[in-house]
């Protein structure tokens, strides 16, 4: 059997994601709840959250969208996946913290505020995903965009923060060089 460039490239790429998600679950966690979620996306669906970046970022950026929005949008089409990391709406009750601009989680609760140790797992597990990719020498870029986009979309989990990380394997990192179109 024969493989081609293009079909090893993409294999490595989905490796990546895999092993991404297993880093996401893995990574410390503030009193060892786990909230975090994952999702990868790849052809048609990758293509959809695009076009709902676009969306978003004409909507509420106007002529400033290809700034941000519509560059990364263009980004997402052109990677070969998406790996979205999510973190749940949970309240840790860790005494005296204070961190979420509340006096305390009750508050926070009754305010809808959330977390900040969500947000510092977020973050730690997002670390962990694109350090995997890194090391798996699959280029990579962290995307706020992607996520609102995901959230948007409402096929994430209700209470649900997200994150994208946009994977591509080619001869010049996509992420590099971004350009407004």
């Amino acid at each position: 059997m024969i493989y081609r460039s293009e079909q090893m490239e993409e294999q490595a790429v989905l490796q990546a994601a895999a092993q991404m998600c297993a880093a996401a679950r893995t990574a410390p966690k503030a009193k060892g709840i786990d909230e975090i979620c994952t999702v990868v996306l790849t052809g048609k669906e990758k293509e959809i959250l695009a076009e709902k970046m676009e969306e978003i970022g004409e909507r509420d950026f106007g002529a400033n969208a290809a700034d941000w929005y519509l560059r990364d949008a263009q980004n997402v089409k052109d990677a070969q996946a998406v790996v979205l990391i999510g973190v749940k709406k949970e309240y840790r009750g860790i005494a005296g913290c204070s961190f979420c601009g509340f006096d305390n989680c009750g508050a926070c609760k009754q305010e809808g505020g959330r977390c900040a140790f969500g947000y510092v797992d977020l973050g730690i597990a997002l670390g962990s995903a694109a350090a995997v990719a890194a090391d798996a020498r699959i280029d990579n870029r962290i995307m706020f965009s992607a996520g609102k986009a995901w959230m948007e979309m409402g096929k994430s989990l209700k209470d649900t923060a997200w994150q994208g990380i946009a994977l591509s394997a080619t001869g010049k990192n996509i992420f590099f060089d971004r350009k407004k179109k």
